[in-house]
């Protein structure tokens, strides 16, 4: 546990919270600046900095969760889908324990999910694949 992690306080019980879902591994609570109704953030009960390139096999479960809970809301919600996303390094914002963020989606929401794009080089994505599945 860290100290001065709001998210560690939370799973040992020093700070509230509206908590969806819990495991030995796992917690899914409320997010206290919500996007949309039922936005909920899903995090390793244990202090990571990282999930998605972690060996920690939390990292697994807490995917299990998010499917778990989406399901949980899908059913007392009804929304037309979910924007599901997790961020790590510097972006990651205020709170450097991992965590993702589940958010229903609905037509009249004001969330705005936007990345910029542009159109795929075939030489460097030949190349970035073949990198990759060496690395695989």
């Amino acid at each position: 546990m860290d100290e001065t992690c709001e998210f560690c306080r939370l799973v040992d019980g020093d700070q509230s919270a509206h908590v969806l879902y819990e495991d030995e591994r796992t917690i899914a609570f409320l997010d206290r600046n919500p996007a949309t109704t039922g936005h909920t953030l899903v995090a390793p009960r244990a202090h990571e900095e990282e999930i998605l390139t972690s060996d920690d096999p939390d990292s697994g479960a807490v995917f299990e969760t998010v499917r778990i809970v989406a399901s949980a809301l899908e059913a007392v919600l009804e929304p037309d889908g979910f924007s599901t996303f997790h961020t790590t390094g510097p972006l990651v914002g205020t709170v450097d324990h991992a965590h993702v963020h589940l958010v229903p989606r609905f037509p009249d929401d004001d969330v705005a999910l936007s990345l910029a794009r542009s159109k795929l080089d075939p030489d460097e994505a030949a190349a970035l694949t073949a990198q990759v599945r060496t690395v695989l």
